[in-house]
């Protein structure tokens, strides 16, 4: 089992996450964080971290944030490893709830 970065990081990215994480299972991309499937140890301290709720178990994973499942995994392949908090995006505030934020990643 693994936790999944879903839609609502996009444009936010906060990094409250990565601060909590044991394993170093996180991978930043231009506008988004992912987990690595594989690293993941499923051990829950990144979920209640995430300010704007973007983060799931994979198997609470809502029906529309299935093509995130995914993207983690392939993001995690081609992304470096995040391993200290850093600031969120200067726009996060206003991104923070949107819906259909997709077409807004950035690879």
């Amino acid at each position: 089992m693994t936790f999944v970065v879903g839609e609502d990081c996009i444009n936010c990215k906060h990094t409250d996450c990565v601060e909590v994480c044991p394993v170093d299972c996180f991978y930043e991309g231009p506008n988004f964080l992912v987990i690595h499937p594989d690293e993941c140890i499923d051990c829950a301290l990144c979920e209640p971290e995430c300010p704007v709720d973007a983060i799931f178990s994979e198997d609470e994973l809502p029906e529309d944030q299935h093509v995130f499942l995914e993207l983690n995994a392939e993001l995690a392949e081609q992304w470096p490893c995040i391993t200290e908090m850093k600031e969120p995006l200067p726009d996060a505030e206003e991104w923070a709830g949107k819906p259909n934020k997709l077409e807004h990643l950035k690879r």
